[in-house]
């Protein structure tokens, strides 16, 4: 497998990072509403602010591939992370989940996946999220997400 690295987010990654997140199949991967270049890096600008969330760019032989974020969102500790396409199914996004979990100690760590995306729930499981039950989501859940928590 290829070297997967992380390192901080560069003012210089977020062109790659907006024609990632700009992708319509990687749009469709986690059901989130495609933002125009001026949201997502007003959204960029005001999630560096918070002093809650961590964020790093994933790196693989050299190239930037993705990035991997955690924040608090009522109580809980989030995590999400985009790969652009042509990393999808190598096993870049597990390696750096793993490395990112020794960075973000806190748990129970929390991750929201579409229930489509199979790819990215086998991630999760990988590294050892388990799934909730529909009681332990609460009634106010997406049907069409699974959460999963660490720890």
């Amino acid at each position: 497998m290829e070297e997967v690295s992380l390192r901080a987010i560069t003012p210089e990654d977020l062109p790659t990072l907006f024609t990632f997140y700009s992708d319509p199949d990687s749009v469709a991967m986690v059901g989130l509403p495609p933002r125009d270049e001026e949201a997502f890096y007003a959204n960029r600008a005001k999630n560096a602010s918070r002093p809650d969330g961590r964020a790093r760019a994933i790196v693989v032989g050299g190239e930037l591939a993705g990035d991997i974020v955690s924040w608090e969102d009522g109580g809980q500790r989030r995590l999400g992370y985009w790969l652009g396409k042509e990393y999808w199914g190598r096993g870049i996004a597990t390696a750096a989940l793993t490395a990112f979990l020794d960075l973000v100690p806190e748990r129970p760590l929390y991750a929201d996946v579409l229930r489509t995306n199979v790819g990215s729930l086998r991630v999760l499981q990988k590294c050892g999220f388990r799934m909730l039950s529909e009681i332990e989501r609460g009634a106010d859940h997406d049907p069409e997400e699974y959460t999963l928590r660490l720890g």
